[in-house]
């Protein structure tokens, strides 16, 4: 990137980076290294004319959310089926769209967001934030 005199790196971190689970210590300690990865060389990376930042979803729509809200709604509510009732303590009720995160990539990678870097951005409807309240 610096022989071509810049460029973005965008990392997809993950909401555990804030907020720790012990069942999810690995997973926590991975992303908050790449916390760290992103603020420490994005405090540098602008002098090569590279930005590095950080984008830090919480519960997102995939297969993966879902297969997970199945397991909880049959071990909590005896029917995984039921998996839909457990998004509704989530912000507006639902977990983060695909296309929202997306968006969000790629408004920082663009040069819309061009004076950006060292930063990462939550996107979790305010989950971390309230944890702190």
């Amino acid at each position: 990137m610096k022989r071509r005199g810049g460029g973005v790196i965008v990392s997809n971190i993950g909401a555990s980076a804030e907020r720790f689970d012990a069942a999810y210590i690995a997973g926590c300690t991975g992303n908050a290294a790449l916390t760290a990865f992103t603020r420490t060389l994005g405090g540098a990376s602008l002098h090569d004319g590279i930005r590095v930042v950080g984008v830090s979803p919480g519960p997102v729509d995939t297969e993966r959310i879902v297969s997970l809200l199945r397991s909880f709604a049959q071990a909590r509510l005896g029917d995984a089926d039921r998996y839909t009732e457990l998004t509704a303590r989530l912000p507006r009720g639902r977990a983060a769209g695909t296309r929202e995160i997306a968006d969000t990539i790629a408004f920082l990678a663009s040069d819309r967001s061009a004076y950006t870097s060292g930063a990462v951005l939550t996107v979790d409807g305010g989950m971390s934030a309230a944890a702190s309240v």
